[in-house]
């Protein structure tokens, strides 16, 4: 009994010891794994001239985009995403660098991006990510920070795009493709997440398409898609600009005088191979034939109208083919257990005229331009099915890629890590107004030199070079009262409070970014234009 007794207390302390013990391993197992998980992946997946109203997740009707719109349904939408300067090179500059064009040099189409200077991805390879970019680039120098590149040569065709990627000595080689250009570029994104990766490292993948970019190539499989529908036009078709500056009117990109014949396929296409060829006649031959028949007795109204059904499903048709792509790799992140961990990011390098104001291109400051898509799924961090309406931009995309790695943002960069709003705390402290700023004139579309500030609610605009001319005018918008920006109410006395208030902001927001006094640093000389078949440069009547 005693025995008994005696042994009782060190039975509990030695059970005591192994509750405890399995407590150490369970607690150092658990503290392991967290240690040891990965950082998230990083899927970007990005257009060219993709805007909000060709996209169903904002409600548009215009097309079903599924597997975009289950991006937003998974994740968060963003509704005021802001480009920095509209136009395809000076946005992906930006996206590399997190500062806008006059620091990053690269303030127009035309310059050499400079891939010495401090990036993203440099950042990310250095914090152990795999790094890669795949499809169109249009930075007109070798990717840096990558460890694979495959990108477009230049803008890049529709069909049979020849492409660079790095050779066996590492320097960079040129190789031809048979295809649908869209189609490839998915292709090459799952090859290299399926094959070429380092599945013990985090990645960071540029998805990145030309689509839809002018002139509008649909796939073979989208060629008839929307025959038998006629798109709404927008309540803007008619526009005849007089509530605005001289800038408005002196534009080149109406679908009633600026679209050729190569832009409405009414000239055959070139690069095709005899196969492309022969299902593109097939399909457009009968449609041009009616047309053509048709066209004697239509008024300048039906012609006008006839142009805007060609060049929008045209559009539409691109953007089905970027949509499906983007369902393959997001099945492939489901497949391979990649999902979960793994950061799905949607955007494009500006919005774009689906015929608001008698329109096609972007440039502008205007809402349908200055808007992107930003579509973001992150599991465990994004509330599912949200939306946002903070001021955000492209000038953020960089400072956001690091903030997710855990890697620390340079103080050198302009813009902010998106993650506190994603995880749904938007600093106090965040941006409520945001400054523009487009260089290229003289040049595509003779969109003046401009720039502004906006706070989402009221836009104040200075254009002030014109064809080689300095100009001083001045746009001011209230975009509660007037959405579609008809009716330039700067210098009402109405509005001088709020027109002084915003001018005040634009100064500030010149002044924090550095901007030039001169407005127009690097050099802005007119582009050299490439010669175009006679066929193609016809416009079309």
């Amino acid at each position: 009994m005693l025995l008994r007794h005696s042994t009782l207390p060190s039975r509990i302390a030695m059970n005591t010891r192994l509750i405890f013990a399995a407590l150490f391993l369970l607690v150092g197992f658990t503290s392991t794994q967290a240690e040891t998980k990965q950082p998230p992946n990083i899927v970007f997946i990005f257009t060219d001239d993709h805007c909000q109203q060709a996209l169903s997740a904002y409600n548009d009707a215009r097309i079903t985009t599924p597997n975009m719109d289950r991006i937003a349904k998974e994740g968060m939408r963003f509704d005021r995403c802001y480009c920095t300067n509209g136009i395809c090179g000076p946005s992906r500059a930006v996206i590399q660098t997190g500062k806008y064009s006059h620091l990053n040099g690269f303030i127009r189409n035309g310059n050499k991006f400079n891939g010495d200077q401090q990036t993203f991805p440099k950042l990310l390879r250095a914090a152990g990510y795999q790094t890669a970019v795949i499809g169109k680039w249009h930075l007109a120098t070798t990717p840096q920070g990558y460890d694979y590149y495959d990108v477009l040569k230049g803008q890049g065709p529709y069909y049979n795009p020849p492409m660079i990627t790095a050779g066996k000595d590492g320097k960079p080689i040129t190789k031809p493709h048979v295809g649908y250009t869209t189609e490839i570029i998915t292709e090459k994104t799952l090859d290299w997440l399926k094959n070429d990766r380092d599945a013990d490292k985090p990645f960071m993948v540029m998805y990145q398409h030309k689509a839809p970019h002018r002139n509008w190539q649909p796939a073979p499989k989208y060629l008839n898609w929307l025959d038998d529908q006629t798109i709404a036009e927008p309540e803007t078709l008619w526009d005849n600009y007089n509530g605005r500056t001289r800038s408005a009117k002196r534009q080149t990109m109406t679908i009633k005088d600026h679209l050729t014949a190569y832009d409405l396929k009414l000239a055959p296409p070139r690069g095709f191979n005899e196969d492309q060829l022969q299902a593109w006649n097939k399909a457009y031959g009968p449609k041009n034939e009616a047309y053509e028949k048709a066209k004697p007795s239509m008024t300048e109204k039906e012609i006008i109208q006839w142009k805007y059904q060609r060049y929008v499903k045209d559009y539409l048709r691109c953007v089905k083919s970027v949509d499906d792509g983007i369902g393959e790799v997001l099945d492939y992140l489901d497949e391979a257990d990649l999902a979960d961990n793994t950061v799905v990011i949607y955007s494009s390098d500006q919005g774009w005229y689906l015929g608001e104001h008698g329109w096609f291109d972007k440039r502008w400051m205007y809402e349908e331009s200055l808007k992107c898509p930003l579509l973001v799924r992150w599991p465990g961090q994004v509330q599912p099915g949200t939306t946002n309406e903070d001021i955000v931009s492209n000038l953020d995309f960089a400072e956001t890629f690091l903030s997710i790695a855990g890697v620390d943002v340079p103080n050198d960069m302009q813009g902010r890590s998106l993650v506190p709003i994603l995880q749904g705390n938007t600093p106090a402290d965040w941006r409520k107004t945001f400054y523009y700023h487009y260089y290229e004139n003289p040049g595509g579309h003779n969109v003046a030199r401009h720039y502004g500030v906006t706070d989402g609610q009221h836009k104040l605009i200075r254009f002030y070079a014109l064809e080689g001319e300095k100009i001083d005018d001045w746009e001011l918008f209230d975009l509660k009262k007037d959405p579609n920006e008809l009716v330039n109410i700067f210098g009402s006395t109405e509005v001088m409070g709020i027109e002084s208030k915003l001018s005040g902001e634009l100064e500030r927001l010149r002044q924090k970014y550095a901007v030039p006094e001169d407005n127009d640093p690097g050099r802005a000389k007119k582009p050299k234009q490439k010669k175009q078949p006679a066929r193609a440069l016809k416009k079309a009547s």
